[in-house]
């Protein structure tokens, strides 16, 4: 059993006018990462088409999904697949492919999102058409049709933590939802969060987002009052406990130049030191 790292350099599932800063964040990382262990997913040059759907770049991302899912399939079953992005988006096939595998072993998938925001939108409350805003609330089933999980989680398998800014929308959702909501300056109540899930194996969602910008640069959108790096790291550890750890994406590392990737890039490690170390216990 060990980890295999695919690099996903999609930037199109972004709102922001920097979006392509992620193609120089995935790179970078990549360069870290051992080379016969690693596959990189090929990018479509082009923005793509929101095809009436309101969901921006919508055709790009469907082709991006379509070619992750095909990658992720010719992983051996007994690996854990490490999915390194680009934008939030590239996590629905990634966790399509946990939740899949898991059924087909008989067990539960439960979802850990690391993320300053929920990504709980649909093509109709999105406030930007950004899929990466929408991401999770595919994975729950709801979104435009080819952007959505063909076998959809269940809220209450999902825990959003570190979570501190959502949108009215996002707000309306989770107010109603079985969603449970872990926020930053409450991560030490993660582990009781997780155990109450139930689930034999995690998926682990890292917005880099959801740490402190006075720790972490290299962000589209920053947000305030995250998370420390030592507690992100510690509260992997407590995600994962005993379960198996069923995958991880790290997404929306965004440095200002490729060079600006540098300081930010022992922290990254950090956090794939973190993820890693569940799979390579069970070695």
């Amino acid at each position: 059993m060990t980890a295999k790292f695919v690099v996903v350099p999609q930037w199109q599932g972004s709102a922001s006018s920097r979006s392509m800063r992620l193609i120089d964040g995935a790179e970078a990382i990549r360069g870290d990462l051992p080379s016969g262990a690693t596959t990189t997913v090929e990018i479509p040059l082009g923005a793509g088409d929101a095809v009436d759907t309101g969901v921006h770049r919508y055709s790009t991302l469907a082709v991006v999904r379509e070619r992750l899912s095909m990658v992720l399939a010719n992983i051996d079953p007994a690996d854990t697949p490490i999915v390194i992005g680009g934008d939030c988006g590239v996590e629905l096939a990634a966790v399509e492919h946990a939740a899949a595998r898991a059924a087909a072993a008989g067990e539960r998938l439960g979802l850990v999102w690391f993320d300053a925001n929920p990504d709980l939108h649909t093509p109709d409350s999105s406030p930007s058409g950004a899929f990466c805003g929408m991401v999770l609330r595919a994975l729950l089933g709801e979104g435009a049709p080819g952007l959505v999980a063909e076998r959809p989680l269940a809220p209450d398998d999902v825990v959003l933590a570190g979570t501190r800014s959502e949108d009215d929308g996002e707000a309306e959702y989770l107010a109603s939802s079985p969603i449970t909501l872990v926020r930053a300056e409450e991560l030490d109540g993660l582990a009781d969060a997780v155990d109450a899930l139930g689930c034999d194996r995690v998926y682990l969602h890292i917005d880099l987002d959801v740490l402190d910008p006075g720790e972490f640069a290299g962000l589209t959108d920053p947000q305030p009052f995250g998370v420390s790096l030592g507690d992100l790291t510690k509260a992997i550890s407590v995600a994962v406990g005993s379960r198996r750890l069923a995958g991880a994406g790290i997404a929306m590392f965004a440095p200002a130049t490729p060079a600006a990737a540098n300081p930010d890039l022992p922290a990254v490690l950090r956090i794939l030191s973190a993820v890693t170390a569940p799979v390579r216990a069970r070695a």
